[in-house]
């Protein structure tokens, strides 16, 4: 890829981007339809759940890759947040505790 090719695909991306953050701002200009607002309010718990029984699709309770690292790591991320309710913090203590149980605690 020579480098005006790349320079052509991220420029391309970062328009993709803009579009995508004004549309709604240029549709919705006046009024936010009910419909959308009610999106907004059931989509980010319903995208927490899929992305839950995404992580835990693979596990099992017996045998090699028990779970157990997963399951402790979720507990540490849940009990962060509820702690400290800080995003950035719950999800990067969830990361470390689910990186030191894998690599020190549980290694394959």
């Amino acid at each position: 890829m020579t480098t005006l090719q790349a320079a052509v695909m991220v420029a391309l991306a970062a328009l993709a981007t803009q579009i995508t953050r004004w549309t709604p701002f240029l549709l919705f200009r006046r009024k936010t339809p009910k419909f959308i607002l009610y999106l907004g309010t059931v989509l980010p718990p319903a995208i927490w759940g899929m992305l839950v029984v995404y992580c835990f699709r693979n596990g099992t309770l017996t045998g090699a890759g028990s779970g157990v690292p997963e399951v402790l790591a979720a507990a540490a991320t849940v009990l962060l947040q509820l702690w400290k309710r800080n995003m950035a913090l719950t999800i990067a203590g969830g990361t470390l505790c689910y990186m030191l149980l894998v690599q020190l605690v549980f290694p394959h």
